[in-house]
């Protein structure tokens, strides 16, 4: 049952990853007949294709490399490198077409794109979009001991109202406007938090963190390692593991830790993963259950399998489906909320004091897993249209830089055209967008190259050998 649900999962991944492709180059195609552009090739992926077929002098094709696709139109600059070299006639037995036309085609790419974004806004405007209450929250729930921002001064409870000058919306990483993309695209040696304590503003300034990595890991950004408040909700236990005898149940809350209160899960975990076999010392949790409190006391125990496991409790889960919201923004707020992002990354990629590298952007594998990601949740359709707005935004504004190879940069190179009173030198041209071509192809396969590992890092992650208690008597 479960591979046949990966299958179709799969399927749907595929599907929607082409729509957004083919959306794009439909575009380009529209426009190209609109302005009686000779089309040779409408292809939905790159390299050699495994699938073609000839329809009025139009060759359909599907490649085998997935990341993109192409319409080849011999009168538009050569792009031999990606599309292959045309069987016909060459270019410059083609008539001549004008730079404005050259502009319109271009630029229908990046507005299909705009008007599919649009199409998708407006859909989740209606049927709403899954938010975790965890995620539009402003308080802190979970602060490292040992971490920068406790150093800093930061404690479970405060909440946010500012970093580096910037107001603070909410917590999660979907808007410029939350604590956790401020932190990552933050550029000074210490982060500056205006918070607010027991009804008081305050300030704290925290040198952020950056976790060590290997060579062919990702470079880590800033975080200064804490968590937005969440009620922690036992989801499930390990049979025979300290919670499960001690009776935790699904449901029960955990109000208090040694008497401390507890502002996120997070608390308890890092408690459990302080312990080792010398200092598995009880602990004391306040539960609410139902409109009862109690007290209940667990020992962590170091299981039999895995081997190196540490001592823990045995709360397998926690609970978070129930902690979500159904919003329904505007198109225009979604629209607004995609464009600030991709402006934002640029800046921050562009940026000599940002952490926020090229290493960090993603690329076809990535957009994959997170779309695999989101259809194997709950609400999974929701969140699949939601970022669908987000992608497709993305693919405009990305597709108008002036960069040769990209339409921005055949709009470019027409305005020049029309500023010359005469086109590009075809050699010159060609050379120079093969380079392009070639820069383009090896930064599309560096990207791969980190997207592939962190995905294989993270599915071996989630198959670590489950926990198992030793049988009770």
């Amino acid at each position: 049952m479960q591979a046949l649900k990966t299958i179709f999962i799969l399927l749907e991944v595929i599907l929607l990853f082409n729509l957004l492709i083919f959306v794009h180059e439909l575009g380009h195609f529209l426009a190209a007949r609109w302005r009686g552009l000779r089309v040779d090739r409408f292809a939905i992926w790159f390299g050699k294709p495994i699938w073609k077929k000839q329809i009025n002098g139009v060759e359909y094709a599907l490649g085998w490399i997935p990341a993109g696709g192409y319409v080849a139109l011999p009168q538009m600059a050569p792009m031999d490198v990606i599309e292959g070299k045309s069987q016909d006639a060459p270019a410059e037995k083609l008539k001549v077409i004008s730079p404005l036309d050259k502009i319109i085609v271009a630029f229908a790419g990046p507005l299909f794109s705009f008007l599919l974004a649009i199409f998708f806004a407006v859909i989740v405007w209606v049927v709403g979009r899954p938010v975790k209450e965890a995620d539009k929250t402003r308080t802190i729930g979970w602060v490292d001991l040992d971490g920068p921002a406790w150093k800093g001064g930061l404690r479970p409870g405060d909440e946010i109202l500012e970093i580096d000058g910037h107001q603070i919306t909410q917590f999660g990483a979907s808007s410029h406007e939350s604590v956790v993309w401020r932190i990552v695209t933050s550029e000074g040696t210490n982060i500056a938090f205006k918070y607010l304590r027991e009804g008081k503003e305050q300030m704290a300034y925290v040198a952020p963190y950056r976790r060590p990595t290997k060579w062919y890991e990702r470079k880590s950004l800033r975080q200064v390692l804490i968590a937005p408040v969440q009620d922690a909700v036992v989801f499930d236990t390990i049979t025979n593991s300290p919670a499960a005898l001690a009776g935790l149940r699904r449901g029960d809350k955990v109000l208090t830790l040694n008497g401390a209160r507890v502002y996120s899960p997070h608390s308890v975990i890092n408690a459990e993963e302080s312990m080792t076999n010398a200092a598995a010392g009880p602990v004391t949790l306040g539960i609410l259950r139902g409109t009862e409190k109690l007290d209940v006391t667990l020992r962590a125990e170091k299981p039999l399998t895995p081997a190196t496991s540490a001592p823990v409790f045995g709360i397998s889960s926690w609970q978070d489906r129930s902690a979500t919201a159904l919003i329904h923004p505007g198109p225009f707020e979604q629209i607004q909320a995609g464009v600030n992002q991709i402006t934002g990354t640029l800046r921050a990629l562009f940026s000599r004091k940002s952490d926020v590298g090229v290493q960090q952007l993603g690329g076809a594998v990535m957009i994959i897993r997170v779309y695999t990601n989101l259809f194997d949740s709950p609400d999974g359709w929701r969140l699949v249209l939601w970022f669908s707005v987000v992608m497709n935004v993305n693919l405009a504004m990305l597709n108008m830089l002036p960069f040769p190879v990209l339409d921005g940069g055949h709009i470019t190179l027409a305005i020049l055209e029309q500023i010359r009173r005469r086109p590009v030198s075809g050699a010159i041209l060609n050379y120079f967008q093969t380079a392009c071509a070639m820069a383009l192809i090896a930064f599309m396969l560096f990207i791969a190259f980190f997207d592939t590992g962190d995905w294989v890092r993270s599915s071996r992650q989630n198959r670590e050998e489950p926990v198992v208690f030793a049988p009770k008597k």
